[in-house]
């Protein structure tokens, strides 16, 4: 097989398992050796939703479940929405107002949100080098997030190293 396989030069971390509470559950990771991450957040609404808050967090160490050293806000632009993921798998290209957005609101839908940060941006002059995402608890949806860690040039083999211990 020719190319390169995504697991031999990634992390792929479950940063939030499916749950309708996912507060305080965000597992932070340490974006050391690593030049992008990657979010996938996953909604599946039921009814009378009121949607999720998104924001990102970045911190100088890696904590508990939830829990990073340091935990400020770190900007970010865009998001690509899926908003009807059984309509199609088309993402759309989504200004983010405040570095904060919600997840949709329509009844019965399956979401899907993608969220690309290049690590250059994190506060590394305040040694700023982890990453989590932040979810306010919606009301009657399931949300979950995984997160890929990507490495910059092609090393080969499985990643060794833990990005969840810092």
């Amino acid at each position: 097989m020719n190319g390169h396989l995504m697991v031999e030069n990634a992390a792929i971390i479950n940063m939030v398992p499916p749950t309708a509470t996912p507060l305080g559950l965000e597992q932070p990771v340490t974006c050391k050796g690593y030049d992008r991450v990657t979010f996938l957040l996953s909604v599946d609404n039921g009814n009378s939703v009121s949607g999720s808050a998104v924001t990102l967090k970045q911190g100088t160490a890696v904590g508990s479940t939830g829990a990073m050293t340091g935990d400020k806000a770190l900007g970010f632009d865009w998001v690509y929405a899926n908003t009807d993921t059984g309509a199609g798998g088309t993402l759309t290209k989504t200004a983010v107002t405040s570095d904060t957005f919600t997840t949709d609101t329509t009844n019965a839908k399956n979401l899907l949100y993608v969220i690309e940060v290049d690590t250059s941006s994190l506060d590394a002059d305040n040694n700023f080098d982890c990453i989590r995402i932040d979810l306010t608890d919606p009301t009657n949806a399931v949300v979950q997030c995984d997160c890929i860690l990507w490495r910059g040039l092609y090393e080969g083999g499985l990643p060794t190293d833990d990005p969840i211990a810092d």
